[in-house]
């Protein structure tokens, strides 16, 4: 206690002072330590290969992320010269390089290929910076950081190679940002709009005609923003006029795209649309030769039907002079019944060879809404001479509730007629065929369904699945086209022709199906 007392004041306060500074000394190497281990942990932990190398690329220290990306266990690699492992190629690359990029600088990336412990090359993005002496200078160590870069370098490689194949095809190609404005156009889209390469300020406008402009913002970029895509037919502007292009709209979706931006693709079809026209140009020409050849067969009813008229008008006009004959100075109110009826006749007769010019007549196919029974009628009265000499009834049936139907009504007067031919043909020399029936009923909501049945010895089945091929016929002086131009005319005019089933009765029927005209609104609201 007496030392204790006699301990100079100033020695305890310094003790104090020294033992915290102890203390704090202390705990700044715990926490370095910890700081230590902090680090170590995330390099041990991070997925990127850490490592250390001296001056000659020798493996001073690999993290654990050697064994999934190299498959080398970390203590493996120490003491191994990492330029050892490098791909040759990428190799002379770094070695080629100024040293001040990769050894006085400090800070460098390289991407190269490394060769795993398999013996297959993995992609590296390597960062590196250098340790140095602060002050001598001397390079202690060089720190990277490296990932394995295959996939990104892959899907950059897809990307290229798509981005080539675009910039090559033949058709135009257009991207587009929220606002219409174009900020990609291909070298086909870029011949077609007469656009720059670089710096392209054309708009959506510039590119589509007035009608596909608006078919394009009221319908399709709706559609593409609601369901991702859409496709149709299009037309775009071109030097010539309008370019008709079979388009698919796509919106660009996935990370890093932006809201509004789609992708125009469109195909130039102006060779496919004068192929089809031309067919459908031939396919007239050969349904107008087979009216003249039909007509041919309708010389007899013909002469008929200008015989009857021509006879009348003749007997009338006799009379007629046999009154005055008679009496020259009878009034011309005598005369007015006989003249009445020569212009009746007159008027049946210009009658008669309308019909028969409208039929032979060269045109196109026109669908429109038409009252079907007045193409029937028509039909018939062409027909009815022949069935009169073959001694074969005609009988058809129309209710009087049927709706109008969408057709043309000579294409739909020349498959009637080949129908009623045929099935005339089919009866004429079978036993017990007596009469071919034209039937029409509502078979849906928006259809109408013509028949024409005979009694003859119906379609054997090896002949049913031919029967609409083209110079295929039954008949041994036949051409075989009447079936094969009847079918192509109603899938002209939007509806079908085919065989029915054969009925136990026997005979053969055919359906015509047709569109029929939508009913009005307020009626439709009623039913």
């Amino acid at each position: 206690m007496a030392d204790e007392r006699n301990r100079p004041e100033g020695l305890d306060a310094r003790c104090a002072e020294l033992e915290a500074e102890n203390h704090r000394l202390a705990a700044r190497a715990q926490h370095l330590e910890d700081e230590r281990n902090h680090y170590q942990w995330l390099a041990e932990s991070t997925t990127d290969l850490i490592s250390r190398h001296a001056r000659d690329g020798t493996f001073l220290y690999a993290s654990r992320a050697a064994r999934d990306l190299l498959g080398y266990e970390p203590e493996a690699l120490i003491g191994v010269s990492a330029y050892d492992l490098f791909h040759p190629a990428d190799l002379a690359d770094l070695l080629n390089k100024s040293p001040r990029v990769y050894y006085h600088a400090g800070f460098y990336q390289q991407t190269y290929r490394f060769r795993a412990r398999d013996g297959h090359y993995v992609w590296f993005e390597t960062t590196s910076r250098t340790r140095r002496d602060p002050d001598t200078g001397e390079l202690l160590d060089i720190l990277c950081v490296s990932r394995d870069v295959g996939r990104r370098l892959s899907a950059e490689a897809n990307r290229e190679r798509l981005a080539r194949v675009v910039e090559s095809t033949t058709d135009h190609v257009l991207f587009m940002d929220e606002r219409e404005r174009l900020f990609y156009a291909n070298e086909a889209a870029r011949r077609l709009l007469r656009l720059p390469r670089e710096g392209i300020t054309a708009r959506l406008a510039d590119a589509y005609d007035e009608g596909s402009l608006v078919e394009l913002r009221d319908i399709v970029l709706p559609a593409v923003s609601r369901y991702g895509s859409w496709s149709g037919e299009l037309a775009m502007r071109g030097p010539g006029g309008p370019v008709p292009v079979l388009s698919v709209v796509m919106a660009h979706r996935g990370p890093g795209t932006k809201p509004g931006h789609v992708s125009l693709l469109n195909r130039d079809i102006g060779l496919r649309k004068a192929a089809e026209a031309q067919a459908h140009r031939h396919q007239e020409q050969i349904a107008h030769a087979n009216r003249l050849a039909t007509t041919g067969e309708f010389a007899s009813n013909i002469a008929h039907e200008l015989n009857q008229p021509l006879g009348a008008i003749a007997n009338y006009a006799s009379g007629a002079l046999l009154k005055l004959d008679a009496d020259p100075s009878q009034p011309a109110e005598a005369l007015r019944l006989p003249l009445a009826r020569i212009s009746e006749q007159v008027a049946r007769l210009a009658e008669r060879l309308r019909h028969i010019r409208d039929f032979v007549r060269k045109g196109q196919t026109r669908p429109h809404p038409i009252a079907l029974l007045e193409v029937v009628d028509a039909a018939c009265r062409l027909c009815e001479w022949q069935f009169q000499q073959a001694g074969i009834g005609l009988e058809h049936h129309l209710p009087e509730s049927l709706p109008r139907v969408v057709a043309d009504p000579v294409a739909l007067e020349q498959v009637l007629v080949n129908l009623l031919l045929n099935a005339l043909e089919a009866s004429r020399d079978h036993p017990g065929a007596k009469r071919v029936s034209l039937r029409a009923r509502q078979s849906g909501r928006r259809e109408v369904m013509l028949t024409v049945s005979d009694q003859g010895p119906g379609v054997p089945a090896t002949e049913a699945e031919r029967i609409f091929a083209p110079f295929h016929s039954g008949r041994p002086e036949g051409l075989g086209m009447g079936l094969a131009i009847s079918h192509s005319l109603m899938e002209a005019m939007g509806g079908e022709l085919r065989l029915l089933p054969a009925a136990g009765s026997g005979g053969a029927t055919f359906a015509a199906t047709l569109l029929a005209e939508p009913a009005p609104l307020a009626a439709s609201r009623r039913t």
